[in-house]
């Protein structure tokens, strides 16, 4: 069997930044060679005689790197270094980006055991003329740095995105981030005066940042960011009313808490947050779209096996968010899932069908809203009380 060079201390590596660190030190593209290696492995920077290493996967994770024919020792013991000395070693810095809420952010908090800060965008950023928009702020949060800047901003990046994600779970309306893949609309412009123009239009935000890597976290404006008491805040924060972004008390302990997760835990986590951002996503899209994508947050966190999944279902909500709805209201909720997901059926509304308070759409409507609260309270409550790894 060929010599694998990963080493045993290099357990917790992620893969894709050690392909990233490889793709740097040794080059690319990188090729297949699917005659003498299969397809799964990649060789880097090509295949047969000038190949450096193999890559060899299982899955997504990297489980093997073999010499190529072309294999430099002494280049390997430089990157082997590197690995050990900054790679899984470097120091925490600060990561900066702009993130979007659904209430303008006039203020700033501090989590002061997260080391994650809301910041005002800065006095340059573009603005949404409307209350209903996608308000920028600056989030910070702690990343740790390399050497090599493409694995120091992939970390920025990933990092950025999950914990926006994570913030559109605990705070009230919708936090997002721009999609790395933009489309192009058909848009209206200067709506006020009566007589909009109509152009095709990129959906893009650029605003200035400064430093998106600091060593220490921005020093705080004066005005703070309102806190109300967690046990009212859903309550209490709903709707659109003008007075800008509000967090709960125990914001900066439900970041420790996803923080401090088991990394099996944070992956199925970090699933969830992903189908909760889709469902707003996929609203003005599909309204069926959006009803499964909840359904798929919360199988995102149920990792026991056994019973159908319907029961699986009803009973994780039963669980994480109790007496928040009937029994045969989750059955219902998860029949429609099926249906949808298997082509059976779409929502009324995805059919041009819906009138007024027609039983069918209403009840649909109904059930869309329910699973929404219910998710979303689930989620948070699972993120308090995760299963034992």
């Amino acid at each position: 069997m060929a010599t694998n060079l990963l080493r045993p201390s290099w357990a917790k590596l992620d893969s894709h930044e050690l392909r990233i660190l490889l793709g740097e030190r040794i080059g690319g593209p990188g090729q297949f060679d699917r005659e003498r290696t299969g397809s799964d492995c990649f060789h880097l920077p090509l295949a047969r005689t000038t190949c450096r290493v193999i890559l060899a996967y299982r899955g997504r994770q990297i489980v093997r790197v073999e010499p190529g024919e072309a294999f430099d020792a002494a280049q390997w013991d430089r990157i082997a270094e590197e690995i050990e000395t900054t790679v899984l070693a470097g120091p925490i810095k600060v990561g900066r980006e702009y993130s979007f809420s659904g209430y303008r952010v006039q203020g700033s908090w501090r989590g002061e055991r997260s080391g994650v800060q809301i910041l005002p965008p800065h006095p340059d950023a573009p603005r949404a003329p409307c209350e209903s928009a996608e308000h920028p702020f600056i989030l910070e949060f702690p990343v740790q740095v390399s050497e090599l800047w493409p694995l120091t901003n992939h970390r920025r990046m990933r990092e950025h995105r999950n914990l926006t994600l994570l913030l559109n779970t605990l705070l009230a309306n919708r936090t997002n981030l721009q999609p790395r893949r933009s489309s192009h609309l058909w848009a209206a412009f200067n709506v006020e005066s009566g007589s909009p123009e109509v152009r095709w239009a990129q959906s893009f935000f650029n605003a200035p940042l400064g430093e998106c890597i600091r060593d220490a976290v921005s020093p705080l404006p004066t005005e703070r960011l309102e806190e109300i008491n967690a046990d009212k805040y859903f309550t209490e924060v709903r709707g659109i009313d003008g007075r800008g972004l509000r967090v709960p008390t125990d914001l900066d302990e439900s970041i420790c808490g996803y923080q401090q997760l088991h990394p099996d835990r944070r992956v199925e986590f970090n699933r969830a947050a992903f189908w909760l951002d889709v469902s707003s996503r996929q609203w003005t899209i599909s309204m069926s779209a959006s009803f499964a994508a909840l359904v798929s947050a919360v199988e995102a966190l149920i990792n026991k096996r056994g019973r159908g999944s319907t029961e699986r279902f009803r009973d994780f909500l039963e669980r994480y968010a109790p007496g928040a709805s009937l029994e045969a209201r989750r059955g219902e909720m998860y029949d429609l899932r099926s249906g949808i997901l298997h082509g059976r059926e779409l929502i009324t509304m995805d059919e041009d069908c819906a009138f007024g308070w027609d039983p069918s759409w209403w009840n649909e409507q109904e059930l869309q809203r329910e699973l929404w609260t219910l998710t979303r309270t689930a989620v948070r409550n699972w993120l308090g009380d995760p299963p034992p790894t």
